[in-house]
Protein backbone atom coordinates (compact mmCIF):
# COMPACT_ATOMS: atom_id res chain seq x y z
CA UNK A 1 0.00 0.00 0.00
CA UNK A 2 0.97 3.63 -0.41
CA UNK A 3 -0.42 6.77 1.23
CA UNK A 4 -0.32 10.09 -0.59
CA UNK A 5 -0.14 12.75 2.11
CA UNK A 6 0.23 16.50 2.54
CA UNK A 7 2.50 18.41 4.91
CA UNK A 8 2.85 16.80 8.33
CA UNK A 9 2.79 20.22 9.94
CA UNK A 10 -0.49 21.37 8.46
CA UNK A 11 -2.51 18.50 6.97
CA UNK A 12 -4.95 17.25 9.59
CA UNK A 13 -6.68 14.82 7.22
CA UNK A 14 -3.34 13.27 6.28
CA UNK A 15 -2.59 12.80 9.97
CA UNK A 16 -5.89 11.02 10.58
CA UNK A 17 -5.34 8.44 7.87
CA UNK A 18 -1.67 7.96 8.72
CA UNK A 19 -2.53 7.32 12.38
CA UNK A 20 -5.09 4.69 11.43
CA UNK A 21 -2.58 2.88 9.23
CA UNK A 22 0.12 3.03 11.91
CA UNK A 23 -2.14 1.81 14.72
CA UNK A 24 -3.32 -1.03 12.47
CA UNK A 25 0.32 -1.93 11.78
CA UNK A 26 -0.29 -1.71 8.05
CA UNK A 27 2.82 -1.88 5.87
CA UNK A 28 2.77 1.12 3.55
CA UNK A 29 4.95 3.55 1.68
CA UNK A 30 4.43 7.31 1.71
CA UNK A 31 4.42 10.01 -0.92
CA UNK A 32 4.37 13.53 0.53
CA UNK A 33 3.09 16.35 -1.66
CA UNK A 34 3.43 19.79 -0.01
CA UNK A 35 0.18 21.75 -0.14
CA UNK A 36 -0.59 25.30 -1.33
CA UNK A 37 2.38 25.47 -3.65
CA UNK A 38 2.09 26.47 -7.33
CA UNK A 39 2.20 22.89 -8.63
CA UNK A 40 0.46 21.20 -5.69
CA UNK A 41 -2.95 20.72 -7.29
CA UNK A 42 -1.50 19.36 -10.53
CA UNK A 43 0.67 16.93 -8.60
CA UNK A 44 -2.27 15.81 -6.45
CA UNK A 45 -4.59 15.33 -9.43
CA UNK A 46 -2.28 12.60 -10.70
CA UNK A 47 -3.56 10.54 -7.76
CA UNK A 48 -6.99 12.07 -7.07
CA UNK A 49 -9.02 14.12 -9.57
CA UNK A 50 -10.34 16.20 -6.67
CA UNK A 51 -6.78 17.33 -6.00
CA UNK A 52 -6.91 16.53 -2.30
CA UNK A 53 -5.14 14.34 0.24
CA UNK A 54 -5.10 11.73 1.62
CA UNK A 55 -5.23 8.99 -0.99
CA UNK A 56 -4.58 5.30 -0.35
CA UNK A 57 -3.19 3.13 -3.15
CA UNK A 58 -3.61 -0.62 -2.81
CA UNK A 59 -2.30 -2.14 -5.99
CA UNK A 60 -4.34 -0.64 -8.83
CA UNK A 61 -7.07 0.52 -6.44
CA UNK A 62 -7.13 4.12 -5.23
CA UNK A 63 -9.26 5.13 -2.25
CA UNK A 64 -9.62 8.83 -1.48
CA UNK A 65 -11.18 10.72 1.42
CA UNK A 66 -10.12 9.97 4.98
CA UNK A 67 -13.42 8.41 6.03
CA UNK A 68 -13.49 6.07 3.04
CA UNK A 69 -9.88 5.07 3.69
CA UNK A 70 -10.68 4.44 7.36
CA UNK A 71 -13.52 2.10 6.44
CA UNK A 72 -11.39 0.34 3.82
CA UNK A 73 -8.69 -0.39 6.38
CA UNK A 74 -11.25 -1.37 9.03
CA UNK A 75 -12.58 -4.10 6.73
CA UNK A 76 -9.16 -5.74 7.04
CA UNK A 77 -8.42 -4.79 10.64
CA UNK A 78 -11.61 -5.17 12.67
CA UNK A 79 -9.99 -3.85 15.85
CA UNK A 80 -10.05 -0.33 14.39
CA UNK A 81 -13.68 0.17 15.47
CA UNK A 82 -15.10 -0.56 18.95
CA UNK A 83 -16.25 -4.15 19.32
CA UNK A 84 -19.79 -3.52 20.61
CA UNK A 85 -22.38 -2.63 17.97
CA UNK A 86 -23.78 0.37 19.87
CA UNK A 87 -20.30 1.74 20.51
CA UNK A 88 -19.36 1.30 16.84
CA UNK A 89 -22.47 3.19 15.79
CA UNK A 90 -21.69 6.05 18.15
CA UNK A 91 -18.04 6.16 17.10
CA UNK A 92 -19.07 6.29 13.44
CA UNK A 93 -21.53 9.08 14.20
CA UNK A 94 -18.80 11.08 15.92
CA UNK A 95 -16.42 10.57 12.99
CA UNK A 96 -19.11 11.68 10.54
CA UNK A 97 -19.78 14.81 12.59
CA UNK A 98 -16.07 15.59 12.70
CA UNK A 99 -15.75 14.91 8.98
CA UNK A 100 -18.59 17.20 7.98
CA UNK A 101 -18.66 19.85 10.69
CA UNK A 102 -16.67 22.19 12.90
CA UNK A 103 -15.94 24.63 10.07
CA UNK A 104 -15.22 27.59 12.37
CA UNK A 105 -12.74 25.57 14.44
CA UNK A 106 -10.94 24.47 11.26
CA UNK A 107 -10.82 27.98 9.82
CA UNK A 108 -9.81 29.88 12.94
CA UNK A 109 -7.50 27.31 14.51
CA UNK A 110 -5.63 25.65 11.62
CA UNK A 111 -3.42 22.71 12.49
CA UNK A 112 0.17 23.79 12.97
CA UNK A 113 2.26 21.23 14.85
CA UNK A 114 5.34 23.41 15.22
CA UNK A 115 3.59 26.53 16.47
CA UNK A 116 4.65 27.65 19.96
CA UNK A 117 1.51 27.21 22.09
CA UNK A 118 -0.31 30.46 22.74
CA UNK A 119 -3.82 31.88 22.81
CA UNK A 120 -5.63 33.53 19.94
CA UNK A 121 -8.99 35.24 19.96
CA UNK A 122 -11.82 33.00 18.71
CA UNK A 123 -15.29 33.83 17.49
CA UNK A 124 -18.52 32.71 19.14
CA UNK A 125 -18.91 30.14 16.34
CA UNK A 126 -15.48 28.68 17.01
CA UNK A 127 -16.19 28.65 20.74
CA UNK A 128 -19.40 26.72 20.07
CA UNK A 129 -17.45 24.19 17.99
CA UNK A 130 -14.97 23.70 20.83
CA UNK A 131 -17.81 23.26 23.31
CA UNK A 132 -19.38 20.61 21.08
CA UNK A 133 -16.10 18.70 20.79
CA UNK A 134 -15.69 18.76 24.56
CA UNK A 135 -19.27 17.56 24.98
CA UNK A 136 -18.67 14.60 22.66
CA UNK A 137 -15.44 13.64 24.38
CA UNK A 138 -16.77 13.99 27.91
CA UNK A 139 -19.83 11.86 27.15
CA UNK A 140 -17.44 9.04 26.19
CA UNK A 141 -14.91 9.60 28.97
CA UNK A 142 -17.28 10.17 31.88
CA UNK A 143 -17.73 6.46 32.60
CA UNK A 144 -14.03 6.13 33.36
CA UNK A 145 -13.40 3.21 30.98
CA UNK A 146 -10.81 5.26 28.99
CA UNK A 147 -8.09 6.12 28.35
CA UNK A 148 -9.37 6.49 24.78
CA UNK A 149 -12.87 7.55 23.77
CA UNK A 150 -14.11 3.95 23.60
CA UNK A 151 -11.63 2.37 26.03
CA UNK A 152 -9.20 1.05 23.38
CA UNK A 153 -7.79 3.23 20.63
CA UNK A 154 -10.04 3.35 17.56
CA UNK A 155 -10.65 5.31 14.37
CA UNK A 156 -12.59 7.98 16.24
CA UNK A 157 -9.45 8.82 18.22
CA UNK A 158 -7.61 9.36 14.94
CA UNK A 159 -10.34 11.70 13.75
CA UNK A 160 -10.10 13.82 16.89
CA UNK A 161 -6.29 13.76 17.21
CA UNK A 162 -5.86 16.99 15.18
CA UNK A 163 -8.43 18.69 17.40
CA UNK A 164 -6.49 17.70 20.50
CA UNK A 165 -3.39 19.19 18.87
CA UNK A 166 -5.29 22.40 18.18
CA UNK A 167 -6.48 22.71 21.78
CA UNK A 168 -2.85 22.36 22.86
CA UNK A 169 -1.36 24.61 20.19
CA UNK A 170 -3.81 27.44 20.82
CA UNK A 171 -3.77 26.96 24.61
CA UNK A 172 -7.53 26.51 24.84
CA UNK A 173 -8.49 26.10 28.52
CA UNK A 174 -10.52 22.95 29.19
CA UNK A 175 -11.65 21.01 32.25
CA UNK A 176 -9.50 18.25 33.74
CA UNK A 177 -11.38 15.38 32.07
CA UNK A 178 -10.89 16.89 28.63
CA UNK A 179 -7.27 17.83 29.34
CA UNK A 180 -6.53 14.24 30.33
CA UNK A 181 -7.66 13.12 26.89
CA UNK A 182 -5.69 15.89 25.16
CA UNK A 183 -2.59 14.75 27.06
CA UNK A 184 -3.25 11.13 26.05
CA UNK A 185 -3.29 12.19 22.42
CA UNK A 186 -0.13 14.30 22.79
CA UNK A 187 1.68 11.34 24.38
CA UNK A 188 0.74 8.87 21.64
CA UNK A 189 4.10 7.85 20.11
CA UNK A 190 2.66 8.04 16.60
CA UNK A 191 1.30 11.55 17.18
CA UNK A 192 4.68 12.56 18.56
CA UNK A 193 6.44 11.09 15.51
CA UNK A 194 4.13 12.98 13.16
CA UNK A 195 4.64 16.26 15.03
CA UNK A 196 8.42 15.80 15.00
CA UNK A 197 8.29 15.36 11.26
CA UNK A 198 6.12 18.46 10.96
CA UNK A 199 8.58 20.47 13.01
CA UNK A 200 11.37 19.48 10.62
CA UNK A 201 9.53 20.61 7.50
CA UNK A 202 10.57 23.83 5.81
CA UNK A 203 7.37 24.81 3.98
CA UNK A 204 5.30 27.68 5.36
CA UNK A 205 1.58 28.08 4.68
CA UNK A 206 0.92 31.65 5.72
CA UNK A 207 -2.82 31.28 6.39
CA UNK A 208 -2.02 28.65 9.04
CA UNK A 209 0.51 30.81 10.86
CA UNK A 210 -1.71 32.48 13.45
CA UNK A 211 0.04 35.06 15.66
CA UNK A 212 -0.36 34.86 19.42
CA UNK A 213 -2.98 37.28 20.68
CA UNK A 214 -1.76 40.18 22.77
CA UNK A 215 -2.58 39.84 26.48
CA UNK A 216 -5.56 41.79 27.74
CA UNK A 217 -4.75 45.18 29.24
Amino acid sequence: MRLILGNCNYSSWSLRTWLIARHAEVAFEELRIPLYEPDSRTALQAYCPAGKVPVLEDGVLRVWDSLAIAEYLAERHTSLWPRASAARARARSMCAEMHAGFAALRDELPMNCRRTPGRVAVSARCGADIDRVVELWDECLADGTGPWLFADWSIVDAFFAPVALRLHTYAIPVADLTQTYVDKQLNDPFVQEWCARGAAEIEVIEVAEKPVAAPAA
